[in-house]
């Protein structure tokens, strides 16, 4: 008989990690590789497409499939920054350097802030810095226009802008720090402007010959490059916001954090429509990424079913549902870290 009196050890994300079957690690180069290509070719034509494509109704619906395919091989980067694409640590930062190019992002810098601030703090106060909540004291000292822009960018339809002003802007573009890891980031960051450089004077050169004038050239450039790259920032956005916000999900101060809390219960698992699944590569799939970063992104599902069956009941698993997104851009506004509770703005506030 069990001693009531006895407290209750909760389980540890060691204990996690621990029961996940060894065949979730296997990782193949050639299915690898595969996807590298598929994506990239995928991402080809649908350039051209767009260089080629003037018909009124077909150029949104190529913006949004370019989108797509940005964030698809965003998602390939990203396995492979984590070194969980492939056994060669040397082919996965060649392959994360490469692929998280068409979405200017830098990989030094996106290791450091994703890899290991993001995943290593999940949804702990004051140090993940993605789609950290505000208390109800830090609104009530808000100007303003920082009150505005707030209120916009935890809206339905702020997220590209939050994620492209805290995430890309802020902890990539202008992000320094000192030593050995500072001089790459600014090195990485001098190529990627190099490349950025030559392939908008590319799509201008291809907006030349189209078009033959300078109005040409810019509507070819914000038609191949700038809008599909918006798209896929509040793609991204959206994906991270869903992944670490709602009601059910709790964000803890740092005496109350723990890796387990963190890591299974600061996240979600989301069922979506097998074409968006095509070519986001599991990214929904989110709590066994979260427990262990190893893990290739093609084996999610099975690693998943695996926690489930040994830990059930614990890890946030639902359909992804705009409903469910509409109504947490309107619920989780400011938090409260001691009853671990989201709400809505103060009443009494401005602005």
């Amino acid at each position: 008989m069990t001693n009531l009196s006895e407290k209750v050890v909760p389980p540890a994300l060691i204990d996690v990690v621990r029961a996940i079957p060894e065949a979730c690690y296997r990782r193949s180069t050639v299915r690898g590789l595969s996807y590298v290509v598929r994506d990239a070719a995928l991402y080809a034509v649908l350039l051209y497409a767009l260089v080629t494509v003037d018909v009124w109704w077909a150029v949104p619906l190529l913006w949004l499939a370019t989108g797509l395919s940005i964030s698809g091989i965003f998602v390939i980067g990203h396995d492979a920054s984590h070194n969980a694409l492939f056994d060669s640590k040397r082919l996965n930062t060649f392959v994360a350097k490469l692929a998280l190019l068409p979405s200017a992002h830098v990989e030094s810098a996106w290791d450091f802030g994703h890899n290991r601030v993001h995943h290593g703090h999940t949804v702990k106060q004051g140090m993940d810095f993605v789609w950290h909540p505000v208390t109800a004291e830090e609104w009530s000292t808000m100007g303003r226009v920082e009150r505005l822009r707030h209120r916009f960018e935890w809206s339905w339809l702020g997220a590209g802008v939050y994620y492209g002003r805290n995430v890309w802007w802020n902890k990539m573009m202008r992000f320094t720090t000192e030593g050995k890891l500072g001089g790459t980031i600014a090195r990485e960051r001098r190529v990627m402007s190099l490349f950025l450089t030559l392939a908008a004077a590319a799509v201008g050169y291809a907006g030349w010959r189209a078009y033959g004038n300078v109005p040409g050239i810019s509507w070819m450039i914000v038609k191949v490059v700038v809008v599909p790259w918006l798209l896929f920032t509040w793609m991204i956005g959206f994906v991270v916001y869903v992944q670490h916000v709602n009601d059910e999900i709790r964000w803890y101060p740092r005496r109350e954090w723990t890796k387990f809390r963190g890591q299974m219960e600061g996240t979600t698992n989301l069922r979506i429509p097998r074409v968006l699944n095509f070519f986001l590569h599991n990214i929904f799939v989110h709590v066994p990424h979260h427990v262990d970063m190893r893990i290739p992104f093609y084996r999610l599902p099975r690693t998943m079913r695996s926690i489930e069956s040994q830990f059930p009941g614990i890890a946030i698993t639902k359909k992804l549902r705009l409903r469910d997104y509409l109504s947490t851009t309107v619920g989780c506004k400011v938090y409260d870290f001691d009853a671990g509770k989201w709400s809505r703005y103060p009443v009494n506030s401005a602005a």
